[in-house]
């Protein structure tokens, strides 16, 4: 971090304009070790996983309390010079109240940015309605303007995520989330380039965020080439270092200690984070 740090509203600004035009990618920290180490490889935004959280306190995803959700973003507000949109799951609120009571308090964190899902988190009808789901949106937007309007919403269908993946139903969702008052849409789950492409079209100008959390044919020019404005990895960061964790905790059950090979350096961690090294 720098000795003199921006404001949260020059953050917000910055988020803001990095949205403007072209493509960039939103990496997902879970803890603020990883958050400083996206800042010092040059990343110019992060966002948060609730699942990469949810895991490093030994819950699962969407378990998590309100509370621990919020007091984990301000850590990572607080943690970088960047700005951070946050993951908040579906607004911590069946109803538009809650949602808009939830909204106000993620605001006062300094997220530059908030993400309202569309799920119930009730496998039996794992979306809300339509119309319930754009009030919800709805009191996400003014809560958002009661406090400024800085704050950017993104509006998620969550179709192809919770076993309902098809491409006409989610574009219904997003235009509706967009008339709505969200600045950007976001379908995690959607993976074909006829499918993006639909997206980007259905919704412009407004910016699309996609979800690349596996390995992909495409690279990010040719996200970008679809119209993408931005691209985040949900928990794959976090998914990637339990990976490294669970090999060398394994090997070690059996006995062995090569799950050790390709380990971080401590010295180079030591040096990136240690108090003669420059603040990232």
């Amino acid at each position: 971090m720098t000795a003199d740090r921006p404001s949260i509203a020059a953050k917000r600004q910055n988020f803001r304009a990095l949205h403007a035009s072209g493509c960039f990618v939103l990496p997902n920290p879970w803890d603020v070790g990883s958050a400083r180490w996206l800042q010092g490889l040059g990343f110019q935004a992060l966002a948060s996983t609730s699942s990469g959280l949810a895991w490093s306190l030994g819950a699962a995803d969407n378990r998590l309390s309100r509370q621990q959700v919020l007091n984990h973003l301000h850590t990572l507000v607080d943690a970088t010079d960047l700005p951070v949109n946050a993951d908040f799951e579906n607004g911590f609120g069946a109803d538009a109240t809650a949602v808009a009571d939830s909204v106000r308090l993620a605001v006062a964190t300094g997220v530059a940015g908030l993400s309202i899902e569309d799920s119930t988190g009730d496998a039996t009808a794992p979306l809300f309605a339509l119309e319930v789901a754009v009030q919800r949106l709805r009191a996400a937007r003014a809560a958002i303007d009661a406090a400024g309007g800085e704050v950017l919403l993104v509006g998620r269908a969550e179709c192809f995520l919770v076993g309902q993946p098809d491409i006409d139903t989610t574009i219904t969702r997003l235009q509706a989330y967009a008339a709505a008052g969200a600045d950007v849409l976001y379908a995690p789950g959607i993976q074909q380039p006829e499918h993006i492409r639909a997206v980007v079209a259905a919704v412009a100008p407004k910016p699309v965020n996609l979800l690349v959390g596996s390995p992909s044919p495409m690279a990010v020019a040719d996200i970008a080439a679809l119209g993408v404005r931005r691209i985040s990895v949900g928990g794959a960061l976090a998914r990637s270092a339990w990976g490294g964790f669970q090999r060398a905790a394994q090997a070690l059950a059996e006995g062995r200690f090569d799950g050790f090979a390709g380990a971080a350096a401590g010295s180079g961690l030591n040096g990136f984070f240690g108090p003669d090294a420059t603040r990232r």
